[in-house]
């Protein structure tokens, strides 16, 4: 076994660890190694708590019948299975879910009793949104990204003089929140060209995807109360991915003076499975230093065991597969490679900054990072950045063009954690196809 990364590692990242479970061994995405959360449907049956391994998933109301937890996993066990979502699970923090993952780690390892009967394929369930999300942020922590669109609109200002001194966000909608598979509807809006004398009411003609990680938040903060810097991991419940769609004409009617609005609220689609802290131990880095131009944090978002592993090794990628492609058989094409370690700020300094004013954050509340672009043009987040707002279409290799989303489009958002001597992990897809927007008879209409 190699020696390991840090302290927060155990015998469950071992990478000599196989289960029982005969597809988990390899696995793109749940490997033992990971065991990530989440809440399934099986079939004709309800909602139940899960944990993913291979092509399966484990029940844990199952695990709590058989008689197969005890201590601190059996209580994370038994506020897992207290409903349809986790959110009594996160609220209770690291010390349960850690006992949670161990007692399950040894349940599924090779060499343990095979209990396939606790067990649901995976492709014969339904996945549901992980917890009821009651407020939902999103971020700009993506440097290059607020780069690339600051010199689209504001080419000799690109940044905002507070970007690099404060972490920016909106409120989201929470409501709108969907998990990987749901369609997502192209919404209806305002929209005004420059070359337009007036604005027009209609479907959006220039839907874009973003690429981000989302932070589940475990226990919160009393309303008042904020979060210290190296109290903020504590915090934070797990990740996942999340699609934060944008109408892009829509959002450069009225984004100012307030941010945007209609533009986002439609649909955002988030990835059904919580990947743990333990399960990223391995693959966490130290955050990347700033420019010797750059300010260095205020004292209340710098920490000095943040700046060493608060950041995250995750590759991140986007596919697109058009309609003609599928009616083709062709697979989803690539369309971009992006890296998290291009976070401006780290998930702790988002959650510190959010608190920071006594605002009161929520076991099952998310945050967006926003949008995770490299500085390569190969690893733009969003059509925004590939196509020059339109100016420049990206060419597909079924000689089909796209300046912005098409309806029939489907985006799929991946990402997987890595480092030499430890087995990768992923965070399973993140995907929704486009879909027409509706007229007022609720007919579809296009724009």
């Amino acid at each position: 076994m190699p020696p390991y990364f840090n302290d927060a590692c155990d015998g469950t990242h071992d990478p000599q660890l196989r289960s029982w479970v005969g597809d988990a061994s390899g696995h793109a995405d749940f490997p033992i190694q990971n065991l990530p959360l989440g809440v399934f449907r099986p079939r004709g049956a309800e909602p139940q708590a899960g944990i993913a391994i291979g092509d399966h998933i484990l029940s844990i109301p199952a695990l709590l019948d058989a008689g197969l937890l005890e201590g601190d996993a059996l209580t994370a066990g038994r506020a897992a299975a207290q409903g349809p979502t986790l959110n009594p699970l996160l609220e209770l923090g690291a010390p349960c879910r850690q006992a949670l993952r161990a007692a399950v780690s040894r349940l599924l390892a090779e060499g343990s009793p095979q209990r396939p009967n606790l067990l649901h394929l995976a492709a014969d369930c339904e996945l549901l949104l992980p917890a009821h999300v009651g407020d939902y942020t999103d971020f700009y922590a993506g440097i290059h990204h607020a780069l690339n669109v600051g010199r689209l609109f504001r080419p000799d200002n690109p940044l905002l003089p507070n970007y690099k001194w404060v972490p920016i966000g909106y409120h989201g909608r929470s409501s709108s929140l969907r998990p990987s598979g749901a369609p997502v509807r192209r919404p209806h809006g305002q929209r005004k060209l420059p070359d337009e004398p007036v604005p027009t009411f209609g479907p959006a003609r220039h839907l874009d995807f973003e690429l981000e990680l989302g932070v589940w938040i475990g226990p919160g903060n009393r309303l008042g109360e904020p979060i210290a810097i190296d109290a903020a991991e504590g915090s934070i419940a797990g990740y996942g991915l999340l699609n934060d769609w944008s109408a892009r004409d829509l959002q450069s009617w009225e984004y100012q003076p307030l941010g945007p609005f209609l533009a986002k609220s439609f649909q955002t689609t988030v990835s059904p499975w919580i990947i743990t802290p333990e399960a990223l131990a391995p693959f966490r880095q130290p955050q990347l230093p700033r420019s010797t131009e750059d300010p260095q944090p205020l004292p209340y978002l710098l920490s000095d065991s943040d700046q060493r592993s608060g950041a995250l090794n995750v590759a991140l990628e986007v596919f697109l597969l058009t309609d003609a492609m599928r009616q083709a058989g062709l697979a989803p094409q690539r369309i971009t490679a992006s890296h998290a370690e291009s976070l401006y700020w780290t998930p702790a300094q988002l959650v510190t900054h959010h608190a920071s004013n006594g605002c009161n954050l929520c076991a099952g509340d998310l945050l967006g990072t926003g949008t995770i672009s490299s500085a390569d043009p190969t690893g733009y987040g969003s059509l925004l950045e590939i196509t020059r707002s339109g100016r420049q279409p990206l060419r597909l290799a079924s000689g089909e063009e796209r300046r912005f989303l098409e309806d029939g489009d489907e985006v799929i958002l991946r990402a997987r954690a890595s480092r030499v001597g430890f087995v990768s992990i992923g965070f399973g897809a993140c995907r929704a196809v486009v879909t027409p927007a509706y007229n007022e008879g609720g007919n579809a209409c296009h724009a």
